[in-house]
């Protein structure tokens, strides 16, 4: 394919991403992985390291996921079309917004725009914790309408005991004894060392 038609494709791919989603880096997820999956840049199990990686390195969530997106597929200049693509909305609408958003943010129908927004919001972020979690907590995809036929082999072949451990850790230090997040990822990347390195 055309270096030029994939940057163009990079490009409007995460401009639509940036001008659809509403809510934040979480709530656009769903959206991030159906369009990336769809044009066969990445596997799901890549999509989810760029999460990752995303959510620990300084910067907004969606930057650094479209510039990471935009990097594997074509290099740098890939990564550049992909990050203009996807803050190019976000200028242009918070430009407009801080002009005229004074003007008629009581109005009626902008906060009835407002309240039908929140729980679609709550809906996408709920939707990439599902997303995450399953991609995270389980060796293989599963059907869940055939997931009670054999529990046993679900118990001890694809949920992925040394994640859950992991996630367990990472709960019980923050909410016990308040640990920083920064201390918590670092206890993280280790204990994955241990448990998928050495063990």
């Amino acid at each position: 394919m055309n270096i030029l038609l994939i940057f163009f494709e990079l490009f409007i791919t995460f401009f639509k991403i940036g001008l659809f989603t509403i809510g934040g880096g979480y709530a656009m997820i769903p959206l991030i992985q159906q369009e990336i999956i769809d044009h066969g840049w990445m596997t799901l199990a890549e999509l989810i390291d760029i999460i990752a990686i995303s959510e620990m390195t300084p910067g907004p969530f969606a930057v650094n996921a479209a510039t990471f997106v935009g990097i594997k597929t074509t290099g740098l200049a890939g990564g550049l079309f992909a990050t203009l693509g996807v803050t190019f909305p976000s200028f242009v609408i918070v430009v407009l917004v801080a002009r005229y958003f004074t003007h008629f943010q009581n109005h009626p129908i902008v906060q009835s725009v407002l309240y039908g927004l929140r729980p679609a919001v709550i809906g996408l972020i709920a939707s990439s914790a599902f997303l995450i979690g399953k991609a995270a907590f389980l060796n293989a995809s599963v059907d869940f309408g055939s997931l009670f036929a054999d529990l046993g082999r679900f118990f001890t072949e694809t949920v992925d005991w040394k994640a859950i451990l992991i996630f367990g850790a990472v709960i019980f230090g923050k909410y016990k004894f308040n640990i920083h997040p920064v201390l918590l990822i670092v206890i993280s990347a280790a204990l994955g060392v241990v448990l998928y390195g050495l063990l």
